[in-house]
């Protein structure tokens, strides 16, 4: 399959309902609406949402029926890169070629513009009932619609919090200037940035009344893809073009933070990328051929500007 045309379809389908989606910049309180859309309206590859729509087609599926969650998952990881370019944080000026959010609207609207999408992501999450209720998918499904969304919110909410990303944050920080073991660096990476992925990776499925064997392959594909992706960034931050990336390179080494390449080299780091894209791949085999833009996607998420 044609994964350049698969992403930009799935990719246009999210960027128009999102946009319907968001508050308007007209509604009070006007700043704030106008923060929050500025960064999840960005330029971007739209990974997350992507992988909410190919899990639920994996699954048998179709994408229209999942688009609130999509959305939703990229509102979440909008507001962790609001979050993590304040001056508290990273202190980066620049996001996806723009002026990173604070710098825009100023770090108290930037911080409560990621604490609304947050919110907001939960709500869209919810309005996916109403659509699951009107769809096609419900007869086939073995759980009520109601049941299905719950188990996406705890999914989600998880991913995002103590016990994925934001506990994963946490211990990106912790270890900034200190040498660290293998297995604290694959900790960080796979709850930091890897969470979330393989959440979205899952709740499509879910939504669609995937099967339990289907929703577990789906987790364990997000789950190696999550880290490969990770890997990959660490990589792109020591050789990748600013131009294309859209943010800086070298923070990582600015910052001392435990990377990858740091503890391996870039060459070791480049095996370990594509050794975990082909477990992801390899995860979702028994998919058949609806999973075909998943392994797609993971080729894709390791030999960008690698």
């Amino acid at each position: 399959m044609h994964l350049e045309l698969y992403m930009r379809e799935r990719r246009s389908l999210v960027e128009a309902a999102r946009d319907r989606y968001l508050p308007s910049a007209s509604e009070p309180p006007g700043r704030l609406h106008e923060a929050m859309r500025y960064s999840v309206l960005a330029p971007g590859k739209r990974l997350r949402p992507i992988l909410v729509i190919a899990s639920a087609e994996a699954a048998g599926g179709k994408a229209d029926a999942v688009l609130p969650t999509a959305c939703a998952l990229e509102c979440i990881h909008a507001f962790s890169l609001i979050h993590d370019d304040l001056p508290c944080m990273d202190d980066d000026d620049t996001r996806r070629g723009r002026p990173t959010n604070h710098i825009m609207f100023g770090e108290a609207t930037a911080l409560l513009a990621g604490d609304a999408l947050l919110a907001f992501a939960f709500e869209l999450i919810s309005d996916n009932l109403d659509l699951l209720r009107d769809g096609s998918e419900d007869a086939r499904a073995l759980e009520p619609a109601a049941v299905r969304v719950a188990k996406v919110l705890r999914v989600v909410a998880r991913a995002s919090g103590t016990w994925g990303m934001v506990g994963g944050q946490v211990a990106d920080m912790d270890a900034e200037g200190k040498d660290i073991s293998a297995q604290d660096l694959q900790y960080i990476h796979s709850h930091k940035t890897g969470a979330l992925i393989e959440a979205s990776c899952v709740v499509g499925s879910l939504l669609v009344g995937g099967s339990p064997q289907a929703v577990a392959a789906l987790s364990c594909y997000g789950r190696h893809l999550g880290l490969a992706f990770q890997i990959a960034d660490d990589i792109l931050d020591v050789v990748g073009d600013e131009s294309k990336l859209g943010k800086p390179v070298g923070s990582d080494v600015r910052q001392d933070k435990a990377t990858y390449p740091k503890l391996f080299g870039i060459e070791e780091s480049r095996r370990k990328a594509r050794e975990e894209a082909e477990m992801a791949r390899a995860a979702v085999e028994c998919l058949g051929a609806a999973a075909d833009p998943l392994c797609s996607i993971a080729g894709y998420v390791v030999e960008r500007e690698l």
